[in-house]
């Protein structure tokens, strides 16, 4: 990842270049924002009156990166800028893009166009001159998340900035304006035109940029959620046994569990494996005769969490981890019973510490007994990585070689013999090899 000192003195750099030929030229955006408010940038770009072909000019070896939007990429080294002439826009036909843009040389007509007021800022990093042609100041100032001109307009145009606006909210601990938040309210609907993978990808945010509860009471609070997650908005009103979760409700329990992750950065899988670890208990409710009951429910949960995150379009690996911390979370209650070959294949699952920090959330969210959890630290503590992945004594071709036919039972043969090597019962090729025949002759092979 480039240092973002690098980036702001290429930056900088840029300007000047700019400046000295004649043009006007700010850091605008996003960068600003971030500056005012004390947070290291990640990323810096730069506005100005200069045109696509004079700034592909000056800049040798840019990248045109959206050549309808006059925005060009300077690298140097890992530093990266983008460099994007001022603009003004026609109209939204497809709710994403602007179907006409039109180059200007007034950065005022260029900070207008932009989502929010506190996105709209630009500024002078030399001189410290910020231009705020939108009130952006002032709603940094009140800690204020304001859509630029009308906000329904400004929705209409991207249906996904109303997902942008509760992400800035959550992360920030700012609040949204009460009528871009009306707005977002009134079109909450349409969000669903957006794609699957742009939706994805500010959830994702908003779950693991920090803020994830505030983010995911605002989608409640605005439409959203219901819109995009129903399967976690049914959450709201599903009782838990008191003497387990004395929190109260699913949606209490998870909300409890996403305040409590820590701070960003985090992984979004983990965030995701809170957020739907318990997505199968409105589906499995039931009041029997000695408590509230979901029995399967971390099966169940999983299928549905598969479902969701294909809907979403996550990579095959993102969606097998979430599933998976969905599927194995209710594991832990056992662990202090399993055989030890049992500890040691589920201590050696991919991702273990993603699985280990969901169980103690999960714990310290409801009850407040980590015994499990202190049980398997104390345990990572006495295994080494040869004891849970011993190296192998047997393989498929070694039964071949001792006259057996390939089959299922070789599976099983080796199954078993794995077993017995974690159960430390065997530690030789010959003990090995007994204990296959051994299964292969009762299978019939």
């Amino acid at each position: 990842m480039p240092d973002p000192s690098e980036s702001l003195n290429l930056a900088i750099d840029l300007m000047s270049q700019l400046r000295n030929r004649g043009h006007k030229a700010y850091l605008v955006g996003g960068c600003v924002r971030d500056r005012l408010l004390g947070i290291q940038p990640k990323d810096f770009d730069i506005a100005t009156d200069a045109s696509p072909g004079q700034i592909a000019t000056y800049f040798p070896g840019a990248f045109l990166v959206g050549a309808h939007f006059g925005v060009v990429l300077v690298q140097q080294g890992q530093a990266r800028v983008e460099v994007a002439t001022f603009r003004s826009e026609g109209e939204y036909s497809d709710a994403r893009r602007p179907d006409e843009v039109h180059f200007e040389s007034d950065p005022t007509l260029d900070a207008q166009r932009r989502d929010f007021t506190i996105n709209g800022l630009m500024e002078d990093p030399v001189s410290g001159q910020i231009l705020d042609a939108v009130g952006g100041l002032a709603d940094l100032a009140n800690k204020t998340i304001r859509a630029i001109g009308h906000a329904s307009e400004r929705f209409r145009e991207d249906h996904l900035r109303m997902l942008r606006a509760v992400r800035f909210a959550a992360r920030l601990k700012f609040d949204i304006e009460p009528e871009t938040g009306l707005a977002i309210s009134r079109q909450a609907a349409v969000v669903q035109s957006v794609s699957a993978e742009r939706i994805r990808e500010e959830l994702v945010r908003i779950l693991s940029e920090g803020g994830a509860r505030r983010g995911l009471e605002l989608l409640d609070e605005l439409g959203l959620l219901a819109q995009l997650l129903p399967e976690v908005k049914a959450f709201q009103g599903v009782e838990q046994p008191p003497e387990f979760h004395p929190e109260g409700d699913v949606w209490m329990h998870v909300m409890m569990m996403l305040e409590k992750m820590g701070p960003p950065p985090l992984p979004a899988s983990l965030a995701w494996g809170v957020l739907l670890h318990d997505v199968g208990k409105p589906s499995t409710f039931r009041r029997a005769v000695d408590r509230i009951r979901f029995d399967g429910h971390a099966e169940v949960g999983a299928e549905m969490a598969r479902a969701i995150l294909g809907r979403l379009r996550f990579s095959n690996g993102d969606l097998e981890h979430i599933t998976s911390l969905v599927a194995n979370h209710m594991k832990f209650k056992d662990v202090q019973k399993m055989r030890t070959s049992t500890l040691k294949r589920f201590l050696r699952m991919p991702h273990f510490e993603e699985h280990l920090a969901l169980h103690r959330l999960d714990c310290l969210c409801s009850n407040g007994r980590t015994e499990s959890y202190d049980f398997i630290r104390e345990k990572l503590t006495e295994v080494s990585a040869e004891t849970l992945h011993p190296p192998r004594l047997l393989s498929g071709r070694d039964l071949i070689e001792a006259g057996f036919s390939p089959g299922p039972g070789f599976s099983s043969a080796l199954e078993a013999v794995e077993t017995a090597q974690l159960e430390g019962e065997i530690d030789t090729r010959d003990e090995a090899m007994e204990i296959a025949r051994r299964v292969l002759v009762a299978q019939g092979c």
